[in-house]
């Protein structure tokens, strides 16, 4: 009797996530797909606004048009391994009250379960709670879902973003092998002849 009881429960936590009824890994949004070719978006995009992105050479953003629902909003997407690969969506919502962002984030929950992390600051003046996702091929998934109308420094109003960390990692790799001595702080020093803190007057407010 035993037996019959342990061996079902053996069998399910050998089952995939996705069988047992995790939340598949999140996509897409507004028409736009982690994964898609820029080039086949381009009536929706501003290209003359595409530049590469400093210190990560290896990827470029664009920004959209306006799209319903949603202010503005980038679309980052890879340069080297498989060039024009989308591997990040940002968007602004219209709506940048409080009121939509709490009304979003209950049905993100509904659809991907409670938030893995804590993104924001402490004092609640951002917030940002983020899921992590691993797709069947082990690929990492991220999403973020943010509320700010008081810090200058951040994005304000209501925002979401979803990152393939899997393939911007595979872009930086890419690069880092086609330039490995780019930007390194080794060579950077050689070039300009100085050690770190030899002019400590250059690198104080006066």
């Amino acid at each position: 009797m035993r037996l019959r009881l342990v061996l079902p429960m053996i069998l399910m936590s050998l089952l995939p996530l996705s069988a047992l009824g995790a939340p598949a890994p999140p996509r897409e949004i507004a028409g736009f797909a982690l994964g898609a070719d820029v080039a086949q978006i381009q009536d929706r995009l501003k290209p003359e606004t595409a530049l590469a992105i400093r210190f990560a050479e290896y990827l470029e953003e664009v920004e959209i048009q306006p799209a319903p629902g949603f202010k503005s909003g980038l679309i980052t997407y890879g340069s080297c391994a498989r060039p024009g690969r989308i591997v990040r969506i940002k968007l602004k919502y219209e709506d940048s009250s409080r009121g939509f962002y709490d009304a979003l984030l209950a049905r993100f929950q509904a659809r991907f379960g409670k938030p893995d992390e804590w993104r924001g600051d402490p004092f609640h003046v951002v917030i940002d709670w983020k899921w992590s996702f691993r797709d069947a091929e082990g690929n990492r998934i991220s999403l973020h879902l943010q509320h700010n109308n008081r810090d200058a420094e951040e994005k304000v109003g209501n925002a979401v973003k979803l990152t393939a960390i899997t393939a911007i990692d595979e872009e930086a790799d890419c690069f880092q092998r086609r330039f490995p001595e780019f930007r390194l702080p080794e060579a950077a020093r050689q070039a300009t002849g100085a050690e770190p803190g030899e002019n400590w007057e250059n690198l104080l407010p006066r």
